[in-house]
């Protein structure tokens, strides 16, 4: 690949330090992926400018027009500290005609509406938990189609945010108590599914018209109880303690019969095409015992930390992390935008 400016786009926040000398690991994980993505595009010989915005897009301007980058690294998550702002932000990279990494603006929009995003896939008859939604301000009544368990999270957060061990509810009271938390907590409305007994499987995906499927990974709770539901709450993803005491541990699912590998991966791809997706996502699926595959929801630009789960399943294909960078790269220059196209 030919040396390039690239623009890092990322929170104000997380704008990381040239060095990780003098840093606990705990200040290192909050901008991990911010500072493996700079120096990695740095060593691969690009020009490299990191950029933090919080609720002003005319540092992006400015930046576009003195920096004149051959493409934006999008790592930014939200905007304004809204999350489903991201969307418009990459929308504002389209109406400035700049190229840009990652997923497109519809696709983010997709998928960032969890209740939108399983009425598309009921559509296209991709599996997915049944659900009703549970808005700020309105009473709690499930419906009398579903039973219990239920799994109760918010209709629009990710990275696990609002998900705890009193997300899977068991009856009327906890159903209630937990909807009100998760209104309270992420001030957003609820969405209430189905919950899917089974294993805790990830698909990561990259490309754009042509995709292509990383291995399939699983999460294992190898000290977690019998009567344990084995979700990935905020904790399992986020605090390191409470890993160690559930044995959490992801990697390869090395055991599924052919036949059903295949099936997920021929889901996953329908998935990412139906969602409108782009430049790489992860799916997040439940696999039951009686080989039932359900897609919980999609994750367009899933972290991209050195070791996490998307860097590790791309290593197995042979895509180190600077490949996996300049493959996302390659995938960003080629998208074919509305305004390329007229």
């Amino acid at each position: 690949m030919k040396k390039l400016r690239a623009l890092v786009l990322m929170h104000e926040t997380l704008v990381p330090p040239a060095s990780l000398d003098g840093y606990t690991a705990a200040e290192i994980l909050e901008w991990q992926t911010e500072f493996d993505v700079v120096n990695t595009l740095r060593e691969m010989g690009h020009e490299v400018l990191p950029l933090g915005v919080y609720d002003d897009l005319g540092d992006l301007r400015r930046a576009k027009e003195d920096f004149k980058p051959h493409i934006v690294f999008n790592l930014l998550e939200e905007f304004h500290g809204v999350g489903v702002y991201d969307q418009h932000v990459v929308s504002y990279l389209e109406l400035i005609k700049q190229q840009y990494t990652g997923c497109n603006p519809r696709g983010l929009m997709l998928s960032r509406d969890k209740p939108l995003a399983k009425k598309v896939l009921s559509y296209h008859r991709i599996r997915t938990p049944g659900f009703f939604v549970v808005a700020r301000g309105k009473k709690t009544r499930k419906p009398a189609a579903f039973d219990y368990p239920l799994l109760v999270k918010s209709t629009s957060e990710d990275a696990s945010l609002g998900i705890s061990e009193s997300s899977v509810v068991r009856d009327e009271s906890q159903l209630k108590k937990r909807v009100a938390e998760v209104h309270q907590e992420t001030n957003t409305d609820a969405l209430v599914e189905t919950f899917i007994e089974g294993r805790e499987l990830y698909v990561g995906l990259i490309g754009n018209r042509r995709v292509k499927t990383l291995p399939i990974w699983e999460m294992h709770f190898h000290k977690a109880g019998k009567d344990s539901d084995k979700i990935a709450t905020s904790r399992v993803k986020w605090d390191a303690e409470h890993q160690k005491k559930l044995g959490i541990e992801t990697s390869e699912a090395v055991d599924l019969p052919k036949a059903v590998a295949a099936r997920i991966e021929k889901i996953c791809k329908r998935t990412y095409k139906a969602l409108s997706l782009s430049g790489y996502a992860r799916m997040d699926l439940r696999l039951r015992e009686d080989g039932e595959v359900f897609v919980i929801e999609s994750n367009p630009n899933p972290n991209l930390s050195f070791g996490e789960d998307f860097a590790e399943s791309a290593e197995l294909i042979g895509l180190g992390y600077d490949q996996l960078l300049a493959k996302i790269i390659s995938l960003g220059l080629n998208y074919q935008a509305e305004w390329r196209l007229v």
